[in-house]
């Protein structure tokens, strides 16, 4: 049975992943589908499209959550049933490719920024807190949302292991987990970084662009 426990909660975290909660707020709001306009990504930042930044807001936080929940009860009481690291790593990659390809939603989800953030909250709050600060730093100075997640998210693995000793001790397993979610999150904003290139892509701020965010 201890053999399972991993892989039981690796399944549990994927499945809480899946949950696209830009869908599922909208709906409970009674706003049109975050698929069927802007960018057609279900993110938050497509939500704000809407109108409703109430709706955003709540879709941000949930997506977040949804990748902070699963690490946190492996960090809480996982140690009591031989869950470490390993299981850590796994279950936090996994709450992360079910937002991208949630098997409730026929595997077409977001960019996975939020819950990326939320698991590193969950791994640590300084590291959590860290990427965040990267993340406001790029997108108040250059105002591309988009830009602003790439460079986090090729930062996180670094703040993660200049942390070892100092504010955490570092996981090889958790590194790579951070490490996977980084090219992950790099690969589903190749169009964004074509934009980008080009000159093309959209500003915080700006309504009606074409921006595929988070």
């Amino acid at each position: 049975m201890d053999h399972l426990l991993p892989t039981l909660a690796t399944v549990a975290a994927y499945l809480l992943g899946s949950l696209s909660f830009a869908v599922i707020v909208s709906r409970a709001m009674g706003l049109q589908d975050p698929r069927s306009y802007g960018s057609g990504n279900p993110g938050a930042t497509n939500v704000l499209r809407s109108g409703s930044k109430a709706a955003a807001v709540a879709t941000l936080l949930l997506d977040a959550a949804k990748g902070w929940l699963p690490v946190m009860l492996v960090r809480w009481w996982g140690p009591a049933w031989g869950l470490e690291g390993g299981t850590v790593a796994l279950v936090g990659l996994a709450a992360f490719l079910g937002h991208l390809y949630p098997v409730f939603f026929r595997f077409q989800g977001g960019k996975g920024v939020a819950t990326a953030f939320g698991v590193l909250l969950g791994i640590d709050a300084l590291l959590g807190l860290a990427a965040a600060l990267s993340w406001l730093i790029m997108a108040v100075f250059f105002r591309y949302s988009s830009l602003a997640s790439l460079v986090a998210a090729v930062f996180a693995p670094f703040f993660y292991w200049f942390g070892d000793g100092v504010a955490w001790k570092a996981d090889a397993r958790i590194t790579a987990a951070i490490v996977a979610m980084a090219l992950l999150l790099a690969w589903r904003h190749r169009e964004n970084v074509r934009r980008l290139l080009a000159g093309t892509e959209s500003r915080l701020g700006a309504r009606g662009g074409s921006s595929r965010q988070s």
